[in-house]
């Protein structure tokens, strides 16, 4: 039984014993106030008699009619007149009276009534005695009129003192309930404060909640900026503050190489005349322009969501995502270059860029070598110029692709393709899903990421994902010994309400299996829309599946998102993963990652690990598992 119901049911009894010990106390009393009355009235009546019964020398006819009329007024159960010898002279008895109240009432509070007696004298000659009962059948009425008035009385004050005690105990039960829920969302890995009540002892208690809470808050955030300034130092240019050249290799591969690839666009871009200034104005004034080029550079980095880097003295480099139009981004890019730098360096040119296109499948070495070759042709021509790599991969029938995606989810002719993910001890955790499709007039399955530019243009990634959580649900239905599945989600799913609705009820619909399903959103769809994924991981939690982030530390420092969220785990970027052995400044970082994660109760996997040498780094820095190609899956 709750606290609250508890101190209701001592309210309420409480009240129940006090108002019937009201009750009790005041019916007593008022009956014997009503006992007092009638002994009063026995011996004042009496008396009375007596008196005129002397008066009359007790002559026995006169005796008899007077105690007649007197017993007749129906006020009396019993006139009795006896001489000094104990002869009855006169007797009047009434017949038993039918109380108009409950005879257990009668039975229950009887009436101590003393008969009235007095003496007939004539002078100093005794004649007789009077003894007279009053009859109580006028009584009980009256006493029960007023238990009843009484009780209605105390039922009402009953009644405003549950009310009042109501008022009271919501008065306590908010900031209990405030303290509670702080206290579930500690246990959620969120970190907020309440009010602190009036009232002294839960004003103490939220007083060492919130006290906790902040020393919490600060404990994380103070580990959260450690691992930042390490997270730095490991993937960014210290000079720039723009990512350095091993993190940029890595991205740059992993948009070739990586099963999740939608294609990008390289842009190559040299700083003009770099030995020539650093001879003329020293390295202190070349450092001053170095870093306003890479500030430029960033800026529009993050206006189109690409990676900035320096990948040499004077040669930066800007990985374009795939929608963006690179020519219109160079053209933009190279005006604000020239607008920022050329106050700095003079007369002559700024900057030289050179573009290509580059598609999943694509060789690195041959890539480089055409945006070197367009950016070696721009410098050739002494001036601020754009040259762009020939484009073997033309696009075409997006609009056709779009339909074909359309008739394909209605047709059903969607399906599954999972990965493992092992914990690091060789254990099966869950597995990643991937969606494949099959297109009209086509026998082949193709994975959607394929078509994700046109399908997150044409809104068609919520379908998607609502047809994949349909496929998870099937195959842990038909596999109950399957741990887990993890499935992928877009941004629009979680921030279109219609959408996030429709997932929802998709979860709320099958709660034996939402304990098996874990929900996976790439960090650069979560930062973008921060608020939306924090009230949808609290939805998804509550619906009974767990909540993570993929390709984490790409865009914002841990403290950004592990703070307050409620993640139940991540998964690291393979940026970071890459070489991990040889590179000491990784490991401090992501062994600094894994220990603040699990105080915070979540789980840390490394994404897409190509060999061995890395999974025993992996071991070392606490990760809980890891996927890609070095995971074999147990037999």
């Amino acid at each position: 039984m709750s606290m609250y119901r508890q101190m209701w049911l001592a309210i309420i009894l409480s009240t129940f014993l006090a108002l019937l010990g009201s009750l009790l106390a005041s019916t007593l009393n008022a009956r014997s106030y009503l006992s007092e009355q009638l002994n009063a009235k026995n011996t004042d009546n009496a008396s009375a008699l007596a008196l005129v019964l002397s008066q009359q020398n007790a002559d026995a006819v006169m005796v008899d009619l007077t105690v007649a009329a007197l017993f007749d007024s129906g006020q009396y159960e019993l006139i009795r007149v006896v001489d000094p010898l104990g002869k009855t002279i006169v007797e009047r008895v009434a017949p038993p009276h039918t109380h108009a109240v409950p005879l257990w009432f009668v039975r229950s509070l009887p009436l101590t009534v003393l008969p009235g007696k007095a003496q007939i004298s004539n002078g100093w000659n005794q004649l007789g005695t009077v003894t007279l009962v009053s009859t109580s059948h006028f009584v009980y009425p009256s006493l029960w009129k007023g238990v009843l008035q009484l009780m209605v009385a105390l039922g009402l004050s009953g009644l405003l003192g549950g009310f009042l005690g109501m008022l009271i105990l919501r008065r306590l039960r908010e900031p209990l309930q405030r303290v509670i829920a702080q206290a579930s969302a500690i246990s959620e890995r969120r970190f907020e404060l309440i009010d602190v009540p009036a009232v002294p002892e839960l004003k103490q208690l939220a007083v060492a909640m919130n006290s906790m809470v902040a020393r919490l808050k600060n404990m994380f955030a103070e580990e959260a900026q450690r691992l930042e300034v390490l997270r730095v130092s490991a993937i960014y240019d210290p000079l720039t503050g723009l990512a350095n050249r091993t993190f940029f290799l890595v991205q740059l591969l992993d948009s070739l190489d990586s099963e999740e690839a939608t294609g990008a666009t390289l842009l190559l871009v040299r700083m003009a005349d770099f030995s020539r200034l650093t001879q003329r104005l020293g390295a202190p004034a070349v450092n001053e322009i170095v870093q306003t080029f890479a500030a430029v550079l960033g800026e529009h980095a993050t206006r189109v969501n690409a990676v900035a880097a320096r990948i040499g003295d004077s040669d930066f480099a800007l990985l374009l995502p795939g929608q963006a139009e690179a020519r219109e981004v160079a053209s933009k890019l190279l005006a604000a270059l020239i607008e920022a730098c050329a106050p700095l360096t003079g007369s002559g040119p700024t900057a030289y860029i050179g573009t290509a296109k580059l598609q999943p499948g694509h060789d690195l070495k041959a890539l480089m070598a055409q945006a070197s070759g367009a950016l070696i042709a721009a410098e050739a021509t002494r001036g601020d110029t754009i040259r762009q790599a020939a484009d073997q991969h033309p696009a075409s029938g997006e609009e056709d692709t779009a339909q074909l995606i359309r008739l394909a989810i209605e047709a059903g002719q969607l399906r599954l393709l999972s990965l493992p993910v092992l914990h690091l001890e060789g254990k099966l955790t869950h597995r990643e899903c991937a969606l494949e499709v099959m297109l009209s007039g086509t026998s082949d399955w193709q994975p959607t990421r394929h078509f994700l530019q046109i399908a997150e243009a044409r809104q068609l990634t919520p379908l998607l994902d609502l047809a994949a959580i349909e496929l998870a649900f099937e195959t842990l239905g038909d596999d109950p010994g399957l741990p887990a599945l993890a499935v992928r989600l877009s941004a629009l799913t979680f921030t279109a309400e219609n959408f996030r609705q429709r997932f929802l009820d998709q979860l709320r619909k099958t709660p034996s299996l939402a304990g098996r399903l874990w929900l996976e959103v790439p960090e650069a769809a979560a930062i973008e829309n921060l608020d939306s994924f924090r009230t949808f991981v609290a939805e998804v939690r509550q619906a009974g599946s767990r909540a993570g982030l993929t390709h984490f530390g790409d865009h914002a420092s841990p403290a950004d998102l592990l703070h307050d969220l409620g993640l139940d785990f991540v998964k690291v970027d393979s940026s970071f993963i890459r070489g991990l052995q040889f590179s000491a400044a990784n490991q401090i970082f992501l062994k600094g990652l894994a220990s603040a994660a699990h105080k915070m109760g979540m789980q840390v996997y490394a994404q897409d690990v190509i060999d061995r040498a890395e999974l025993a780094a992996l071991e070392g820095a606490g990760f809980d598992g890891a996927s890609g190609p070095a995971v074999e899956e147990p037999g």
